[in-house]
């Protein structure tokens, strides 16, 4: 790792913007750090929850104590890939085409029920999330950095809605779901939001530099060469799952994680580990982040549905009877 001091610096300025997180919102702790993991990974993240938990209000508030540009995209059925990314414009006093950006160009953008919005709006996301470039008439541009898609989806609501495409859902780091709050914690919300002059005033914790820095010192973790060898051993275990010992498991399962789920699965245990202050991944990082980075990447068949087995039974089956290799 870099200078010491620097690096202390680094995790304090992150531990200090949970707190400045918190004027705002009230516990979801959980679904905080692993947003903020994806941001300081270099990913996208996918947020599953019932509407009123406050997705959008966490994001803009976590873009707002990071000093990010922020926009939010309603996606709804008639929406167009134009809306997103931008168009040309004829200028009729040049005479000329211009281009109008869309609100992709931001650093954070809330895409909010992405389910909701067609397949030729899904394929322009594609490029934004994997390239981190739109095509807007022949050019490219580049988009601002950095550049973080937080999708928002009602797991409940199905009626006009459009399945997300395998590659899209591959592209999100994380799958992140977020759940009811505790009594406790919903009397706290009810008594802020409840007062109508509750507008708490955030500071800017970090810059955009802070950002890059923490990025490179994640880029720096080690990783032993057993633990890497234990990751492509989950990843490839929901593969081919029998070749595994894991027979059972296997009649559940129809298709097995992507590469980019080892890829994340590295970049997420490093972060985890940098901000427990080590320079060096454990096993329990790994196993940590694992159900986040593989529950949407495993697709079962009709034979788990029918029997009522879930993706994070299948993964805890796994992380149970992998073994590590010394």
């Amino acid at each position: 790792m870099s200078d010491v001091t620097a690096v202390e610096n680094l995790v304090d300025k992150h531990r200090l913007l949970k707190k400045e997180i918190a004027k705002v919102i009230v516990g979801q702790e959980e679904v905080i750090d692993q947003i903020l993991l994806s941001i300081f990974s270099g990913g996208h993240a996918l947020l599953i929850g019932v509407p009123g938990l406050a997705k959008t209000l966490m994001v803009n508030t976590i873009a707002q104590a990071l000093g990010l540009n922020f926009k939010r995209i309603q996606f709804t059925p008639d929406l167009l890939p134009a809306d997103l990314i931008g168009t040309m414009i004829y200028n009729q006093k040049n005479g000329d085409f211009e281009v109008k950006k869309g609100p992709i160009f931001a650093n954070v953008v809330l895409a909010d029920e992405i389910n909701r919005a067609p397949a030729k709006v899904q394929s322009a996301l594609l490029e934004a999330m994997q390239e981190k470039t739109v095509t807007i008439g022949d050019t490219s541009y580049k988009l601002d950095r950095p550049f973080l898609v937080l999708a928002t989806q009602n797991p409940v609501e199905q009626e006009g809605t459009y399945g997300l495409p395998e590659a899209q859902i591959d592209r999100f780091m994380l799958k992140v779901k977020v759940n009811y709050p505790t009594p406790e914690e919903e009397l706290e919300v009810m008594r802020r939001m409840a007062n109508m002059t509750f507008h708490p005033e955030l500071n800017k914790l970090l810059t955009k530099e802070d950002i890059f820095n923490i990025r490179e010192e994640v880029n720096q973790v080690t990783i032993s060469d057993s633990l890497e060898k234990y990751i492509i051993d989950l990843v490839f275990a929901t593969r081919n799952p029998k070749a595994h010992g894991l027979d059972e498991e296997a009649y559940y399962m129809q298709f097995g994680a992507s590469p980019r789920a080892s890829i994340n699965l590295n970049l997420a245990a490093k972060a985890i580990a940098f901000f427990n202050q080590r320079d060096y991944v454990l096993p329990e990082d790994i196993k940590e982040i694992a159900p986040d980075v593989l529950n949407h990447r495993i697709i079962l068949n009709y034979e788990a549905e029918a029997d009522g087995v879930t993706t994070e039974q299948i993964i805890e089956k796994l992380l149970n009877k992998i073994p590590i290799n010394h």
